[in-house]
């Protein structure tokens, strides 16, 4: 046998070799403990999320699945680490909307978002509401867009702070709606609220979880929820979609990532086994508690959804010139 011939030989054994391996990783996955990192303080949406999924496929696998906490810089400083790491499948992160964002705020980012990172499950939706205060004058979406248009640059909107998807929110409404409401950031959701009792400020874009109690006392009053269907908790509030801005979508979602480069067979061992974890009556039932409805994506959907996502908000940004000082 000549060398060129031994050396092709031994190359389509190295190749089938590494198939077998991957193959047998993605059956025996996982045969030890899991991780999912959560790149923000414990308590939130996400972490409470991730702990509900966790807790699934613990008894899925067998195998014990922890949530870890590593905050900072709006989740960019752990999805940096994330690229470097092996992708074994035993190191995952859930992140929020702002995996998606940050590439268009942040010039500086150590890492590409659309290549860095393999999507594996969308984890969950949770369907924001545009609320107003009761003394202002618009009682629906297109009453809100005729006054606004009437009155340029003196509606104000809150927010959580600059860049946050409810600020998002906001600025996608004036694009679509051809309007100017003027944004207010604030340092948390919750100070901005207040100022919306307060009618400090006359609209918001808030989760359901968070003003429903408000919206049922009668001290906001709700104009639409943000997703293209209505929110559960909210039945007889209708879409903004089909209140009068056709196509507005603008949801708060939370996603899991793997390190890039993740062997085809493994990720869909772990894709299919999320998805069926978070569509186990446990999980959507516990997620409903929380506002937010299971992810229901299989991988290849997902993966679109993210890349669409980054395209949407580029535009946003780019269109309303946001920047992070």
């Amino acid at each position: 046998m000549s060398k060129l011939n031994t050396f092709v030989r031994n190359l389509l054994l190295g190749f089938s070799f590494a198939i077998v391996g991957a193959s047998a990783l993605a059956q025996n996955f996982p045969n030890g403990p899991v991780k999912i990192v959560v790149p923000f303080p414990p308590g939130g949406t996400t972490d409470i999320l991730a702990r509900i999924l966790a807790n699934e496929l613990t008894k899925k696998w067998s195998q014990s699945v922890v949530v870890e906490n590593r905050a900072g810089a709006s989740g960019t400083v752990f999805s940096e680490q994330l690229v470097k790491m092996p992708p074994d499948g035993y190191t995952l992160m859930v992140t929020a909307t702002h995996h998606v964002i940050n590439p268009n705020l942040y010039k500086n980012l150590k890492y590409n978002t659309r290549t860095d990172f393999t999507p594996v499950a969308l984890v969950a939706n949770v369907p924001n509401v545009l609320v107003v205060n009761p003394a202002f004058p618009a009682k629906t979406v297109k009453e809100l867009i005729t006054y606004a248009k009437a009155n340029p640059g003196k509606v104000m909107f809150g927010s959580a702070g600059t860049g946050g998807a409810n600020h998002l929110s906001g600025e996608l409404f004036n694009a679509m709606a051809g309007i100017n409401m003027v944004h207010v950031p604030y340092k948390g959701a919750a100070p901005a609220l207040n100022d919306l009792l307060g009618n400090q400020i006359s609209v918001m874009f808030d989760s359901v979880p968070g003003v429903l109690q408000h919206i049922k006392s009668g001290k906001l009053r709700a104009l639409g929820v943000t997703s293209l269907t209505r929110a559960t908790a909210l039945p007889d509030v209708p879409t903004i979609s089909e209140a009068g801005l056709k196509g507005f979508e603008a949801t708060a979602w939370f996603g899991m990532y793997a390190p890039p480069k993740m062997a085809p067979d493994l990720l869909s061992k772990i894709s299919s086994d999320v998805l069926a974890a978070l569509q186990s009556a446990q999980v959507k039932n516990q997620f409903a508690e929380q506002g937010a409805d299971a992810g229901s994506m299989n991988q290849a959907q997902y993966a679109k959804y993210v890349d669409d996502e980054m395209n949407k908000w580029a535009k946003v940004i780019t269109d309303s010139n946001i920047k992070i000082e």
